[in-house]
């Protein structure tokens, strides 16, 4: 347990920042899921609409930290191609 004024503080603060980030990187995860629910139910439209608001998630994230840029990459990058892949099903 802290016992110094500094160490107690550090620890308050770290509790709210541990707290903050699970809350961030959980939005992030529900963004995605709404695409995979889309390409799920095979509703090129919806999915299309629902990569459109993640991307943006992503990437913010991404530039602060809460997930690794090469992680934001890789989900954009998969989803986009299951998008691509749903389009060209439909055509």
């Amino acid at each position: 347990m802290a016992n110094t004024p500094s160490a107690k503080k550090r620890a308050k603060q770290a509790e709210k920042r541990r707290s903050h980030n699970a809350s961030q990187r959980s939005m992030v995860r529900t963004y995605i899921k709404n695409v995979v629910k889309a390409l799920d139910a095979k509703d090129l439209d919806l999915a299309k609409s629902a990569y459109t608001l993640a991307v943006p998630v992503i990437d913010r994230m991404a530039d602060k930290g809460i997930i690794h840029k090469n992680k934001a990459a890789r989900h954009k990058s998969r989803l986009n191609a299951h998008i691509k892949a749903l389009g060209a099903a439909a055509a």
